[in-house]
């Protein structure tokens, strides 16, 4: 049974799978994104963490990149 924890502030950390779920991509699509230095990723331990700063700027990174080519500013 997998038990969930009621925290007052905001995830920090989030690992692979969850930042992929965020993401809408696959767990592969996120590790590769993770080798190419396109996310930010830590380890703590053998785990592979992803920060929700680093999700945030890769998403900001994106409208930056498409910004003109739908038409919006």
């Amino acid at each position: 049974m997998k038990r969930e924890i009621e925290l007052d502030r905001p995830r920090v950390l989030y690992r692979v799978e969850e930042a992929a779920e965020l993401l809408s991509l696959s767990r592969d699509r996120v590790y590769q994104l993770i080798r190419s230095n396109q996310l930010r990723s830590v380890q703590v331990g053998k785990c592979r963490r992803v920060p929700a700063r680093s999700l945030d700027e890769y998403v900001a990174r994106l409208l930056r990149g498409s910004a003109g080519r739908d038409g919006a500013p």
